[in-house]
């Protein structure tokens, strides 16, 4: 800055920057809509931190954008709930960019162990970088294996302050960040926004939607997209144990919270007959859910009645994909 001397020349003095040992976020799960308790953590992570941001306006949006609103993830031979965690990590940055929003990515997999520490540290970085911005960090395994929110840091203690999807506030080394139950390493952070239009913004999320919808992404071997309903069907059928009750409540709740991102984005985007399908699909899934959770699914007219709904969501979502492919050709 300038400063005046006696002489009546200037000069300019040196402007150390101030040195930041820690900070901690005030961040919880308010105001992030659930309707069944169980929407999936990277989405609610993704609104949360977009919530939270100077880019508020987006949070409900950026669900729909950048395809999570759409995806479902079903493991066709045990209903395994970690078919929800096994997709394209590195597609995170340009799924979620498509909102026009701006982010910062760091991940790390399986045998790669000769570059897990640069990339740790990369983490640690951005992870800072964006809490001093005012805005949490999205990442893997935070408390339980699923996603969660970074609110904290502390360079004392070397060691974070971290949100659960399940609403727990913890503390965790900085060290163990992608070493822990599922040791992968997976971080974003959302840095700026862009000047990308809203038309541009839909016609690319139409074209994520279609992607998923048709099995595009890759998944693991698990069903996506449409195939996924009668995978999911099949275990309210043939396939019905009572072992799986849980996981069938899992992914009913998983994916009915999800629908309703949709249906808003589309009417928000002033695409009635979308925002129509999928208004109907989310209601279907409800009351699946609700269904699963109180009534007697050993019943099998109790089970007939959730696959009738799931196959109308089905038939709503294959119209609604004839639509946006229309759209975008």
């Amino acid at each position: 800055m300038p400063v005046q001397r006696a002489s009546g020349t200037m000069e300019f003095a040196l402007q150390v920057p101030e040195v930041v040992l820690m900070k901690r976020l005030n961040i919880d799960w308010s105001g992030i809509e659930n309707s069944t308790g169980f929407l999936f953590s990277f989405a609610k992570s993704l609104a949360a931190a977009v919530k939270n941001s100077p880019y508020s306006e987006l949070y409900e949006d950026v669900v729909a954008t950048s395809g999570f609103a759409f995806r479902m993830w079903v493991d066709p031979e045990k209903l395994c709930p970690s078919a929800t965690s096994i997709w394209d990590f590195e597609s995170q940055k340009k799924w979620v960019e498509n909102c026009g929003l701006i982010c910062n990515y760091i991940g790390r997999y399986w045998d790669q162990d000769d570059i897990e520490k640069e990339r740790r540290e990369k983490a640690i970085e951005i992870i800072r970088e964006s809490i001093n911005r005012g805005i949490p960090a999205v990442s893997w395994d935070i408390g339980i294996p699923e996603w969660g929110l970074v609110i904290g840091y502390n360079d004392d203690e070397n060691s974070f302050e971290v949100l659960s999807v399940q609403g727990d506030y913890l503390n965790m080394p900085y060290d163990v960040l992608g070493k822990r139950e599922v040791p992968i390493l997976s971080v974003l952070t959302l840095a700026g926004k862009s000047d990308k239009s809203h038309e541009r913004i839909y016609h690319d999320a139409l074209k994520i939607a279609i992607s998923h919808l048709k099995g595009n992404e890759w998944c693991g071997g698990n069903k996506s997209g449409l195939e996924a309903y009668p995978a999911l069907i099949s275990f309210f059928d043939d396939k019905f144990s009572q072992d799986l009750s849980w996981n069938m409540e899992y992914c009913l709740g998983t994916y009915g919270a999800l629908k309703s991102y949709a249906s808003r984005y589309f009417e928000k985007a002033g695409s009635a007959e979308l925002a129509g399908l999928y208004k109907r699909v989310h209601d279907n899934w409800i009351k699946a859910f609700n269904i699963k959770r109180h009534e007697d699914v050993n019943d099998r007219n109790v089970r007939e009645r959730i696959i009738g709904l799931l196959k109308d969501s089905c038939e709503c979502e294959e119209k609604a994909l004839e639509k946006m492919e229309k759209a975008v050709s």
